[in-house]
């Protein structure tokens, strides 16, 4: 017998059962639904992480720090020994120490064979930023990175950065008085350094016995230092930036050192830098990248590359996509019983049909292909089902949710992929062929006589 025919056979049979090949597909399509939607929500955070990291990092450069605490892989359940020549830093309000880059460093690091640059990371929280006749604000200062791609909503970005430009994110427009982005671009802002206190001075009044009010007051005060910057252009609120920069304004490299150096000067964190960005010259090639990365690593410094940390984020949301698929696949564990059981009901119910077309000459082998392409029907409808109804479910609510986390428009939570959603429709129509295996062999073993005896 045709496969062809036995296909139309199958389908003829199970349109007379409507009722009961609905509700099993129907039971599969839940899994279907549950598994498409997972893929989709994947796609769309695979996708997400991806914009972050090609918007904000240069797949040329290296994360270089001096202690593997500082990327997270150090053992956070153990006290660690307090040490005078090591940084202060905290995780979580949990305060730790870890072994900071400092001059010497930057040089070493400089002087690496294959190291083209290197840049400082820089993050410095400002006393206040404000403007004439304006009101103060907390701000945060940090170096703006050449690979950083920003949406602007004025002005235009100086390549390099320098001479006192500052990027300002869109947040700060009305607060600091301004009627629009545009009319920001060009003006000045004031950003307030507190310096470390003149400890000579104070020194010196101590000395004397005591140190009067007024004294204390005028060394405070001298420790303010007001620096002026010109708008070179304002960034719309960045939905791709790394969590909690949203409201960083960026300066240039040289800029960012300037800044730091005067926060810091005459304290132990002067000039010394929790991490450094190392860019490698013909980075973009993974075996040179590797090379110049072990190169780095032999001489005590420990590094990351982007695609390390991007490979760190896949991982999170591959833990993420388990946990739900886990879910989809106990909708379709629970869906195979039902296959089973509308398989071996369908066999009881058509016991005379089965000796009646071995009887007309039907192989064994024919009467079991026909329940395995009823039970790939089952599968093909729920499957196809449930994707369909994933699908206009995910593409109609995509807007919404791209509003709701208000991503840049086009750039969608959930992606459908029809290679994904084809396979995963492939795949149900096999567990569904595997779960009719035992009822489409029973059929083919009936004795066609003994068949047409039944009542």
């Amino acid at each position: 017998m045709r496969v062809s025919d036995v296909l139309r056979r199958s389908g003829r049979s199970l349109r007379s059962a409507k009722a009961r090949t609905i509700l099993t597909a129907l039971a599969i399509a839940v899994g279907s639904f549950a598994l498409t939607m997972t893929l989709a929500a994947s796609n769309g955070a695979q996708s997400f992480v991806d914009q972050v990291i090609s918007d904000n990092f240069d797949p040329a450069e290296l994360i270089v720090v001096k202690d593997e605490a500082s990327l997270g892989r150090g053992d956070a359940n153990k006290p660690i020994e307090y040490d005078d020549n090591l940084g202060q830093d905290s995780v979580n309000g949990a305060a730790r120490q870890v072994k900071q880059l400092n001059a010497a460093d930057i040089g070493t690091l400089r002087a690496t064979e294959g190291v083209e640059e290197v840049r400082e990371g820089i993050l410095l929280n400002l006393q206040y930023v404000t403007r004439t006749d304006q009101k103060k604000f907390a701000g945060s200062i940090t170096a703006f990175s050449p690979a950083q791609n920003p949406d602007l909503a004025a002005g235009s970005i100086p390549r390099p950065l320098e001479n006192r430009q500052l990027l300002l994110p869109e947040a700060y427009i009305s607060v600091l008085g301004f009627s629009s982005a545009s009319d920001a671009i060009g003006q000045k802002l004031t950003l307030a350094i507190r310096k470390p206190i003149d400890q000579q001075a104070l020194q010196a009044q101590l000395q004397n016995g005591s140190v009067d009010p007024a004294t204390l007051e005028k060394l405070a005060g001298d420790t303010l230092s007001e620096q002026e910057f010109t708008i070179a252009a304002v960034m719309k609120k960045p939905v791709t930036s790394q969590p909690g920069t949203e409201l960083y304004m960026y300066v240039g490299t040289a800029d960012a050192n300037y800044l730091n150096d005067l926060a810091n000067r005459g304290t132990d964190k002067y000039q010394k830098y929790q991490y450094a960005y190392a860019r490698v010259k013909d980075g973009n090639n993974p075996d040179i990248l590797k090379t110049v990365q072990d190169r780095i690593n032999s001489q005590g410094f420990v590094t990351q590359s982007v695609k390390e940390t991007q490979a760190f984020l896949n991982q999170i949301i591959a833990v993420l996509r388990g946990i739900v698929v886990a879910f989809g696949l106990i909708a379709i564990v629970a869906s195979v019983f039902g296959v089973v059981n509308t398989m071996y009901i369908s066999v009881l119910q058509r016991t005379r049909e089965i000796g009646l077309m071995k009887a007309l000459g039907m192989r064994r082998r024919d009467v079991g292909r026909l329940f395995r392409f009823e039970a790939a029907w089952i599968g093909f409808i729920g499957g196809a089902l449930g994707a369909g109804i994933a699908f206009a479910l995910g593409t109609a609510l995509n807007p919404w949710i791209t509003k709701k986390v208000q991503f840049e428009p086009g750039q969608d939570l959930l992606i459908f992929k029809l290679p994904q959603i084809i396979g995963l429709i492939v795949i149900l129509m096999a567990v569904a062929v595997l779960a009719g295996f035992f009822p489409s062999r029973k059929a083919a073993k009936l004795d066609p006589i003994e068949a047409l005896r039944t009542e």
